[in-house]
């Protein structure tokens, strides 16, 4: 009886512990899942203040992807945690926000900052603690140690084409039209200043005779001076080098001179359809070299970047209801880099800057990346088209 019984409440105890068994087995993985730590990756942008024009398609991009990543099961398991700052512009801010990501939030990357000088500013940070940094800005200086020898930053790289490749896309555009004799104009920035070094620099490789080269500061509201000085010298072209308010204000200037006779081309930051509108018709004619995320709807089929190009613009339009701008693109470019990067070494910082240094052939917005040590943005004149302003939008051009 008494082994009868115990063979009873054993058989019950044995099947109770082996249906618990089985349903730890099944809860494990699905745990495993849910409770895996999150990968952080820290995001510094200019959401707000005088260069939010760049910082918020930046921070819509980066949290519309993170979304789309974790409605997918995560990086491995693992949750995308996005932990974002905005600097505001202000390169203390910015300084402070890098800090915050490295040694208290513990992020295995940044991405980011928007702007060329506080991307500069930042880089001595990442490069002491040994964390990769991937620049959503546009200078050469950002991930160039030492322009004599072209050594790279160790853990900086950056995913917006070079001012240099689009000073050579504009000078290329100009020799083939037949125009050696021109005026420019900079923003006296981060971004300006890089840019008129690279216009100065490069315009004897190219045949570029500069008779005018005229500044104005990144408030300023009218730029009638300078460029009436420049119609006096009757240049056959004007390059205006800079981002925001003043490229538009430069513009309109430009047509209100009755100038439109001179051809105008502006720098990659003139990237956004909102710089169109606001030059309210003025912009017509206006010509920039762009990347293909700009123009996905007029790339043809075959392009390389035709696919991702398109995603992106249909997500982006879909969830904020917004054009793309050339700004959500360098985000979109960094942080997929950054995942690509987590998905192959995990969250292990040196792990990430070697995989990043040794990454090719990755197709983003901007370009067929091909990183190398020697080359850490990873792109060539060919991630550039030039475009012109025709009936409001952009139109592929010669």
């Amino acid at each position: 009886m008494k082994k009868t019984r115990s063979g009873s409440v054993g058989s019950g105890a044995a099947f109770l512990a082996a249906a618990m068994f089985l349903t730890t087995l099944i809860l494990i993985p699905v745990m495993e899942v849910s409770a895996a730590e999150p990968y952080k990756v820290g995001g510094v942008f200019s959401v707000t203040g005088r260069a939010s024009f760049l910082g918020d398609p930046e921070k819509k991009t980066a949290e519309m992807l993170q979304e789309e990543i974790n409605k997918k099961g995560g990086i491995n398991g693992h949750p995308l945690e996005l932990i974002i700052y905005d600097d505001e512009g202000d390169s203390t801010k910015c300084a402070l926000a890098v800090r915050k990501l490295i040694t208290r939030d513990k992020v295995c990357a940044i991405i980011g900052p928007s702007l060329s000088g506080l991307s500069l500013a930042v880089v001595p940070e990442a490069e002491k603690n040994e964390i990769p940094l991937v620049s959503c800005a546009a200078s050469y200086k950002i991930v160039t140690k030492d322009p004599e020898t072209g050594e790279q930053w160790k853990w900086v790289f950056k995913t917006p084409q070079s001012d240099s490749m689009a000073v050579e896309a504009v000078y290329t555009h100009m020799k083939k039209h037949g125009i050696s004799k021109i005026a420019i104009m900079s923003v006296t920035s981060g971004f300006g200043a890089s840019g008129r070094s690279e216009l100065l620099r490069l315009a004897p490789e190219f045949g570029m005779s500069i008779v005018a080269d005229e500044k104005y500061g990144p408030k300023d509201t009218d730029m009638t001076a300078q460029l009436t000085k420049i119609k006096g010298l009757a240049p056959q072209a004007i390059v205006n080098w800079s981002i925001g308010p003043t490229q538009v204000v430069v513009v309109r200037n430009w047509k209100d001179l009755g100038m439109t006779s001179i051809p105008f081309y502006q720098s990659h930051g003139f990237g956004s359809r909102k710089n169109i509108e606001l030059a309210a018709g003025a912009a017509e004619g206006v010509l920039c070299p762009l990347g293909a995320c700009n123009i996905a709807e007029i790339l043809p089929a075959d392009h390389p970047q035709k696919k991702v190009t398109m995603e992106y613009l249909k997500a982006y339009k879909a969830k904020y209801n917004e054009a793309v701008a050339s700004f959500g693109g360098h985000a979109w470019d960094a942080l997929s880099m950054v995942v690509e990067a987590l998905k192959n070494v995990g969250c292990d910082r040196a792990k990430i800057r070697d995989y990043l240094e040794n990454m090719t052939g990755f197709v983003g917005q901007h370009g067929v990346f091909n990183f190398s040590p020697k080359d850490h943005n990873g792109l060539d004149k060919a991630a550039f088209q030039m475009v012109v302003v025709k009936d409001g939008d952009w139109a592929l051009t010669d």
